[in-house]
């Protein structure tokens, strides 16, 4: 079975909202989507997401990690897709400033979504999940969560599972 890992960022501004990327509608993957900044890890950061997930918001966003604040590990995502391959998607939350200025990527188009109206915007069935985990629970912590994409009634969803160590 094949393994893939991919690293994103939910970026905030002073305003709640939320910077995605407007997938282009001939994109190969997600087209015409919003999605997180983010994408696949490369060969050399496997067991280095952040490093992963700060490298595609320098490429997506032209923004540098001394523009981000408190870029941290929130959620890790897991999934199979076609029964041949197993996802796992590092997710980091953090903020930037408004003023900060961004520079267009050739992925697509950059835009601002307010954090309580991201559910009912063209986003994947995992996005809508994590933003309803974090508006519900996660902000009020500081914990990484770990979920599981599922089928609840033939609908996507995710269980989740706070991240803790047991082993001493």
């Amino acid at each position: 079975m094949k393994l893939r890992q991919m690293a994103v960022a939910f970026l905030f501004n002073d305003k709640q909202e939320v910077l995605f990327l407007q997938k282009k509608t001939d994109s190969s993957f997600l087209a015409g989507r919003k999605v997180p900044i983010g994408g696949h890890m490369e060969e050399a950061e496997i067991n280095k997401p952040y490093h992963a997930c700060i490298r595609e918001i320098k490429e997506e966003t032209g923004l540098v990690e001394e523009q981000l604040n408190h870029l941290r590990l929130r959620y890790i995502v897991h999934r199979i897709r076609n029964n041949s391959e197993i996802r796992t998607q590092y997710v980091y939350f953090g903020s930037v400033s408004d003023h900060t200025g961004l520079l267009e990527s050739d992925e697509g188009k950059l835009c601002w979504v307010a954090g309580q109206d991201i559910v009912h915007q063209a986003v994947t069935a995992t996005t809508k999940e994590i933003m309803k985990h974090y508006t519900e629970i996660g902000k009020s912590t500081d914990k990484v969560y770990t979920g599981s994409m599922k089928s609840l009634n033939g609908a996507p969803a995710i269980t989740w599972a706070e991240l803790e160590d047991w082993e001493k």
